[in-house]
């Protein structure tokens, strides 16, 4: 029997058997990746970005390709499949550009002392733990970054999008990186908990919930391994009285439903005023009911199924534990029958603390509803979650906005009067249970390298 089976959510049918590698065969591809560091860390910068930039070059290639294969593993609409694959290409192209600078040495006019100079070196093999709800963008998020920065990545991707990261790993070998720089492999826990603790691995990295950073966090931390962890949320997407209502409205939906709902940075909770709430409240609602669950292949769907039928199940057993808890259901909130992982567009109302609405992260497209008494109360309850990762703020008073994100949002990212995934330039993460570190930005480049200070004095 096959260790994993990959499953096309929109139709419940089996795509592929696939079986994990021996601990023999991880370790011979650990110290292979640890031989071709020690080789790769003597490139120039400039050598290294050359070959980023084909990276990139050989993912066009590929690019409806990987993007059918995302969506038939995982679901998400094929027009978002291809747009991700562009941002892995924009990820490429940036890195390219910037990392030969980023990573350039910093020397220093140091009192008493010649100079003083802080470079950036590379430490060695990268094993990254990725998900399953962006296949491609979530490796070229961490593997880039640091293959730019002289190291090797291992990839231990998520089982239901294991063919997506075996033909990432074909993209990464048809370009001009030497193979052992980037390799995929499949392995369960307990052999990934054994890897963390390989003398070779000298970081880990992890994309996932927040309960999977604790206990990969905790793994790191016993052998004494940097870990960087981008955790889930449950982002408040805040709607002042000031607010471009059309704008609101517009943008809530799209930032709540893009990629099925399974979004760590989704608008997950709408916080809106008391003066805007029953306006935005009945268009979000029509935008919801007018939204179409179908084939993500077909360019008239709204939204596709969920990865997997057990994350339908899960989603459906928090909306009905919030209603029994109080919240009432203004859309949606039916589960569909038959093998598909379909689940309907929907939004929750009457959400308070206690409710899974209000304290978890609904991975999926349900939202949460929330009015607030007036900025000061919607800023509290944005930043009442154990979460920190990202949200947003509408009001036509950009100043204003741009003061309560600085000062007042305790996230990582704040969005004003817009949304985006995320943009190479800045940076990625989050605080509080959505994790610790940065990508993008210029930051995840410097998350494992070794920031060596040299004191040079005079003869």
């Amino acid at each position: 029997m096959a260790d994993i089976t990959t499953v096309n959510p929109t139709t419940g049918e089996d795509i592929k058997e696939y079986n994990y590698m021996t601990n023999d065969e991880v370790n011979k591809i650990v110290d292979a990746s640890h031989e071709a560091f020690l080789e790769w860390r003597k490139k120039s910068h400039e050598e290294r970005a050359k070959v980023i930039k084909s990276i990139g070059d050989t993912l066009v290639k590929y690019k409806k390709e990987l993007s059918k294969l995302m969506t038939e593993e995982r679901g998400k609409l094929y027009d978002q499949s291809l747009s991700e694959v562009d941002l892995c290409k924009a990820i490429c192209d940036y890195t390219a550009e910037k990392g030969v600078t980023a990573l350039a040495d910093d020397e220093r006019d140091i009192e008493n002392m010649k100079k003083g100079i802080v470079t950036y070196q590379p430490i060695g093999v990268i094993y990254g733990m990725q998900p399953w709800n962006f296949p491609a963008y979530q490796v070229f998020r961490y593997a880039i970054a640091n293959l730019m920065a002289g190291n090797s990545v291992l990839l231990k991707h998520a089982a239901n999008v294991t063919g997506s990261g075996l033909l990432i790993e074909k993209i990464f070998h048809e370009s001009d990186l030497p193979n052992d720089l980037f390799r995929t492999i499949l392995i369960d826990h307990d052999q990934s908990e054994k890897l963390i603790g390989n003398d070779k691995v000298r970081g880990v990295t992890l994309t996932g919930s927040d309960g999977a950073g604790k206990i990969v966090g905790q793994q790191a931390a016993k052998v004494l391994k940097k870990v960087v962890l981008e955790l889930g949320s449950n982002d408040a997407f805040i709607v002042l009285e000031d607010a471009d209502l059309d704008l609101a409205v517009e943008t809530c939906t799209q930032a709540r439903l893009i990629n099925n709902g399974e979004t760590c940075v989704a608008a997950k909770r709408f916080i809106v005023v008391d003066s805007l709430y029953d306006e935005f409240r009945d268009r979000i609602v029509e935008k919801f009911s007018n939204s179409k669950a179908g084939d993500p292949m077909d360019d008239s769907s709204d939204i596709g199924p969920l990865a997997r039928k057990d994350l339908q199940e899960k989603l459906h057993e928090q909306v009905e534990e919030s209603v029994k808890k109080g919240a009432t259901i203004a859309v949606g909130g039916q589960l569909p029958e038959g093998k598909s992982s379909f689940y309907p567009a929907t939004i929750l109302e009457n959400v308070s603390e206690g409710q899974p609405a209000y304290d978890d992260e609904l991975f999926g497209p349900v939202a949460s509803l929330i009015r607030a008494k007036d900025q000061d109360d919607a800023m509290r309850i944005a930043n009442d979650s154990r979460y920190g990762l990202g949200g947003a703020i509408f009001s036509k008073d950009e100043d204003k906005a741009i003061r309560l994100a600085r000062e007042q949002f305790d996230t990582g990212m704040v969005y004003i009067n817009g949304y985006g995934l995320a943009n190479p330039a800045l940076p990625f993460g989050g605080v509080k249970n959505s994790g610790h570190g940065r990508e993008h930005g210029g930051f995840g480049i410097k998350e494992f390298v070794n920031i060596k200070g040299l004191h040079v004095h005079s003869n």
